[in-house]
């Protein structure tokens, strides 16, 4: 179904019978990606004395509990309240859904202590001819299927420095999805600059701000720009299981 999309004073026209899915499933497989030390996603079947839900089992339906962590067993967009003492949900500071986005693949940089890191000059050398999009999507090389089943933890992975991110807001982005499990490094002692300076937090936090991360990006995928549908589950959570969508733009 090809669509017209009036933004930003330019028509665009997409194909919403042709999504791109760039999220990382959530399941219980032990080898399904995962950080910040969580067990893998469970899903364990009600039992109400003799009733059992689970079909296999002789209940009537499968009515199961899921035990998750968002952060760390896939796919995630989160808001302002990650970082914030006071309680900020997903659910009510993401309003919008559609956006504008620009999909780059970057090279993270070696520093001397051996950290592979998104410097200001990689992202300008990427977007200074992309104009102000709402979205960023990041696509780290190397980018081999193995980034659907990587444990994170204690690896070390690459990270965005607080000055690419400063860049970024300079640009006026909104929304940026990375392919890493944070866009701060792993072990900083708790300081998450890159995630402060994102939101602005706590001088005058910008609560309509999103950051997705665990996300995967097909090679098949071309640089470009895109539209983005951002999908959350309502959780009033500071993050949810997220379903980004790219649609090629014709």
């Amino acid at each position: 179904m090809i669509a017209n999309l009036f933004h930003r004073g330019r028509t665009y026209q997409i194909d919403f019978f042709k999504p791109i899915d760039i999220s990382i499933p959530l399941d219980t497989a032990k080898d399904r990606v995962s950080a910040w030390y969580v067990e893998p996603m469970k899903l364990e079947p009600v039992i109400n004395g003799d009733w059992v839900g689970d079909v296999n089992k002789g209940g009537s339906v499968n009515f199961r509990n899921v035990i998750f962590n968002p952060h760390g067993n896939g796919t995630h967009t989160e808001c302002v309240g990650h970082i914030s003492k006071e309680f900020y949900t997903i659910n009510k500071t993401l309003q919008r859904f559609m956006f504008l986005a620009e999909l780059i693949t970057v090279l993270p940089e070696q520093l001397d202590n051996g950290d592979y890191v998104i410097t200001r000059a990689i992202l300008e050398s990427h977007l200074q001819e992309s104009g102000k999009p709402e979205a960023v999507v990041i696509r780290t090389l190397s980018n081999g299927l193995n980034k659907m089943h990587t444990q994170y933890s204690n690896t070390n992975p690459p990270y965005v420095l607080k000055d690419a991110i400063t860049y970024l807001n300079e640009l006026g982005v909104e929304h940026l999805l990375i392919d890493m499990p944070s866009i701060d490094k792993e072990k900083d002692d708790g300081k998450l600059e890159a995630h402060h300076e994102f939101w602005n937090y706590p001088a005058d936090p910008k609560l309509h701000k999103t950051i997705t991360e665990l996300i995967y990006v097909p090679n098949e995928i071309i640089d470009g720009t895109f539209i983005l549908n951002l999908q959350i589950a309502p959780f009033e959570n500071d993050a949810s299981p997220s379903k980004p969508l790219l649609y090629k733009i014709y």
